[in-house]
This record gives structure tokens, sequence and C-alpha cells, in this order.
């Protein structure tokens, strides 16, 4: 009797959610199990669930309060399900990378790099390395493979990663990463695919917009620049996160309001972005919804498309033009109003839209004089992790 294929558990930890798959190994890979938990650390948190060999497709309240609790959890309800029998590795989203530039293996070491530079990502890192030393004391026999966010830009031209502060501070590895690397290295995958000639010798931006948002201008399938930097911070306006803004402010509010640095953080990360704006909610659709008798909510529609422009603008110069731009990401995916705004008035880019394709969400949304492909193309960082961790560990020649 055959033995099935070896399974690979992906697990993508956020700052209050934890999305996982398994997949079966081969060409291509077979999902059989996929889910999420979310709201952790926020109440009401559930665990939403597909299993595609059981037929069972779920939405389960979970008493969990916080990552560590929920961590356990989902190790004790994965160890339930028949398909975790199969599973052989796992991988890992972890955010940051420092100077890593391909998916590594987890040792001892690798996890201590990890926790001294926690400090990177708060929000993200912590609660990575949680699961990663959950699954260990659990399955020390499972090999782990972590798979960072920062890698895909570690092509990037020294100029376009240096911040400038004093020099010192570089020794210490403060300079711009980037960050939503695996969600773009699966967009140059796809590209290649497509058969899109700028994937291989071209130039493209990739616009990943979600409650997170960042683009990314890729040059012959290298990062030359992204709009995230040190932190996943910087850049865009975001769901709840403010992107670039004035660092005199943290100077302004410490003498007017008392505001501590930790307060700080927490402002620019939860209580800004779209919420900040519209005061109602960092939710898109939503946004679009209300900005028609609501002031505040077409004001974030506005900041947010007015901004995704100016980046696109930035990151054609900084390619010397334009072959394709990609949308992705939640809002980048399903919202053609959003993709209308950001690309209206950048017929000098070459960029002409198709209304009726761009209405329907298209794969190609740009009209055929279009000098420059508008393409939207649904973005899968689960599935770029079990790609990883098939090619890293050779597990497809078991198949």
């Amino acid at each position: 009797m055959n033995a099935l294929p070896p399974g690979i558990l992906t697990i993508n930890a956020g700052s209050s959610s934890i999305r996982f798959s398994v997949y079966r190994a081969g060409d291509p890979l077979l999902l059989e199990l996929h889910g999420k938990m979310d709201r952790i650390g926020q109440g009401g948190t559930r665990l939403i669930f597909r299993d595609r060999a059981e037929e069972q497709q779920e939405s389960l309240p979970v008493a969990v309060a916080d990552h560590s609790a929920a961590a356990m959890f989902l190790i004790d309800w994965l160890e339930g399900r028949k398909v975790f029998d199969a599973v052989r590795a796992v991988g890992h989203r972890v955010v940051h990378g420092m100077a890593h530039a391909e998916p590594t293996l987890v040792t001892t070491t690798l996890v201590g790099e990890l926790h001294r530079i926690t400090s990177y990502a708060p929000d993200h890192l912590p609660q990575e390395l949680g699961l990663i030393q959950a699954l260990h004391s659990r399955h020390p026999e499972l090999p782990q493979l972590a798979c960072f966010d920062t890698s895909f830009h570690c092509t990037m031209p020294r100029v376009a990663k240096m911040l400038p502060i004093p020099r010192r501070y570089e020794t210490l590895g403060v300079q711009r990463y980037g960050f939503h690397g695996l969600s773009y290295a699966y967009l140059m995958e796809e590209l290649m695919r497509l058969n899109d000639p700028a994937a291989v010798k071209g130039r493209v931006i990739l616009a990943h917009l979600g409650n997170g948002a960042s683009l990314a201008a890729v040059r012959d399938g290298e990062s030359l620049d992204t709009s995230m930097s040190f932190t996943p911070n910087a850049g865009l306006v975001m769901g709840t996160r403010t992107g670039d803004i004035d660092p005199g402010l943290i100077n302004y509010l410490a003498n007017t309001e008392g505001m501590t640095t930790a307060q700080f953080q927490h402002m620019v990360n939860h209580e800004s972005g779209m919420l900040g704006v519209s005061e109602t909610s960092s939710d898109m659709r939503d946004l679009l919804e209300q900005e028609a008798t609501d002031v505040r909510s077409a004001e974030a529609v506005a900041l947010f498309c007015y901004q995704a422009k100016k980046w696109v603008g930035a990151f054609s110069a900084v390619l010397d033009g334009l072959d394709t731009l990609v949308f992705s990401g939640g809002i980048g995916e399903n919202s053609p109003q959003v993709r209308t705004r950001i690309c209206q008035g950048l017929d000098f880019l070459g960029i002409e839209l198709d209304e009726k394709r761009n209405a329907s969400s298209a794969a190609v949304i740009s009209s055929e004089n279009s000098r420059a492909t508008v393409r939207v193309i649904n973005t899968d960082e689960e599935l770029m992790i079990a790609r990883s961790v098939c090619r890293e560990l050779r597990l497809a020649e078991a198949v």
C-alpha cells in the first residue's frame, strides 16, 4: 500500500490572529486543512476552519485569554485532526529576519537571535516565537522552517536600506528592511506562471493593500525599494497604523499630553490610520459604505488612495518607468473603487483601466490600449510558506 504524501503545517501568526494550513507535498501542493483563530486577546475569539478530507467547515468559540493559551489550544486541536498524523514539517511566517535572505531551519541559535530582536517587531515576533517553541516542546522531531517576511527585500541597494540617522546605529541593525515579503514572493511567482515578461526582465510595482499595506518596486525580479521600513509601521497609511509620520510628534505629544513612548507606540499602531481619521472603522468596506454620509469616512478613503497613488508615482521613478502594476491584499483584490481612485490620473505612466474588467475584479483590469499591464492577483502567504518548506526540506522527493 502506498503511503500518503508527507504533510506540511504552515503557521502565520499575527498580532491578534493565527492562520494555519496543512498541505500535502506534491506538484501541485494539495490543501487539506486551513483556518484561523482571530480576535485573540480581544474577547470573542473564534476558530474558523475547513477540513477537505473530513468535508467539515465550522466556526467555533474559543475561550483563551492570550496568545500563549491560543497556541496551546491550537496545537491540541490540530493533534486531534486526522490530517495532522501525516505532518512531517512546519513552516512559520516570521515577520523579521534581519540579514536572513532565505528560509532558515529553526535552531536554538536562531531562536536566541530572534529573541534578541523582539523589540524590532513587538506586536508579532513574541507570538511567532511562542508558537515555534510550543510546537518544539510537543513535537521535537518535527523540523521547523522560519520563512522571513523581510527576505524578499534583501536585494535592495544600500541607498534604499539606509536611514538618515547617526551611522553608529547601523551596526546595531537599524536600517530599512521592508515587509510583506512572502506575499511579494508569491506574486512574483504568479507573474512567472502567467508569463508576464516583466517578471523576469521588467519594471513591476506590487501593491499589497490590506489592513496592513505596503508597496514594492521590483526590477528584473529583484526588490529595489519598498514602502515599509525598519518596522511595519512605516510607509502607506493603513487600517490602524499611521504609516510615515513626522517624528517631531513624539516630542510634541510628550510635552502637551504627557504621552509616554509606550502610549505613542500604541497610538500609532492601534488607534491611527484609517480608524483614527474616520473615528469609526479601520475596514475599507465600512468606510466606502459610509463615505456618502460621513465626511470623516470619505477623508479616510481619500487619504489612503492619495498616498497609494504617491507611492506608485515614486516607485515608477525608482524603476525608470512601469511595465506591470499588481493589486493584491484584501483591499487590492476586492475594491474596484479604490483601484480606480489610485490609478486615476496615472495615464502619464501608461496606466489605463478598463471599467468593466475592474468592476468584476478580472485578472487583468487594464485596457487593451494601456501601455502598462494592471493585474489583480489573490495573494497566498501560506502556500508560499508550504512551497518554501517543500523546496528546502525536499519533501516533494518523498512523494
